[in-house]
């Protein structure tokens, strides 16, 4: 149910709930990202729906019961439209094979879980969810994993904390987004059960195979010196997916690196100092806590 308030009103109704927090402890509240909140509901580009307005009547301990102007079902722009409408109103564009879409992809390879739910004998419920720290992938997350998603699909998604674990979710809905993720290589489900793999049209572009490992490292890598006494950096990878942790370890030999071998059956590193200039100079990393992790490395290195 969308509810439908006065011009200005909902503006008024999101102000009061918001007193005394912040922008993104009200956007935790109500389950949404922060721009959504923000750039979408603030500014009435998108209506309230029952649960957010009650949510935001509770925390302004009152109700704008008073200046409900229409109450209308979610499908409200589809059953209006009757037998000439085009069924769902939202029209799914399929974003072409580039960088950005291959490093999406790493992301969810790395840190992301596509489902399909099944209730019954009907699939209800079609999403990927990627995951990471609160803290040190929050800004990963907010905003550059929400603004790819933006960018290629029309959708940056909900960010739901969970304080139990110290995790953040990012989750984005939608049938033909899942679908499409399927068509190009990546199994609904279990990526271990699945031996997920590295798709083929990332494994046969140099540059889609690059921001591929960018993704990958970004989510299931990290950066450090090699021991307390040796002040050189390494980059190393960790997978339980055997096909996707041989597959990466192929591609970094196939773009001219020099990986270990696999270690304890989940992970290499690359520790030689011209493999590390060479992947900071056409990889690099978008993942906020491992520039700063770099920088602070790179800094402390210099004071020794």
């Amino acid at each position: 149910m969308r509810i439908i308030l006065k011009k200005g009103k909902q503006k008024e109704l999101i102000k009061s709930a918001k007193s005394g927090m912040t922008w993104r402890e009200l956007a935790e509240k109500l389950n949404h990202c922060v721009g959504y909140v923000v750039n979408d509901l603030r500014n009435e580009r998108r209506s309230l729906s029952e649960i957010d307005y009650n949510i935001l009547c509770n925390l302004s301990k009152n109700n704008f019961n008073r200046v409900i102007i229409d109450k209308l079902d979610d499908n409200w722009g589809r059953s209006k439209g009757g037998k000439s409408s085009l069924g769902n109103t939202k029209k799914f564009v399929e974003p072409p094979e580039n960088k950005e879409l291959a490093e999406l992809f790493g992301i969810i390879l790395g840190d992301g879980h596509v489902e399909k739910i099944k209730i019954g004998n009907k699939i209800r419920a079609y999403s990927v969810v990627i995951t990471g720290d609160s803290i040190k992938d929050n800004i990963y997350l907010s905003n550059y994993v929400s603004g790819l998603f933006k960018r290629l699909f029309g959708e940056e998604g909900n960010l739901r904390f969970s304080k139990e674990s110290n995790s953040i979710h990012l989750k984005i809905y939608g049938k033909k987004i899942i679908e499409f993720i399927e068509r190009k290589g990546i199994k609904p489900g279990n990526k271990k059960l699945n031996n997920q793999k590295i798709p083929d049209w990332i494994l046969n572009n140099k540059k889609y195979l690059e921001s591929c490992l960018r993704g990958l490292i970004d989510t299931d890598g990290c950066i450090y010196y090699i021991s307390r006494n040796n002040r050189n950096l390494r980059i190393s990878f960790t997978s339980y997916i055997p096909k996707l942790l041989n597959e990466v370890r192929k591609s970094f030999i196939k773009l001219g690196f020099h990986p270990s071998k696999i270690i304890r059956e989940k992970d290499i590193t690359l520790s030689r100092k011209e493999d590390i200039e060479k992947f900071l100079k056409e990889i690099g990393f978008s993942n906020n806590k491992h520039l700063k992790r770099l920088q602070d490395l790179i800094k402390n290195a210099s004071l020794v």
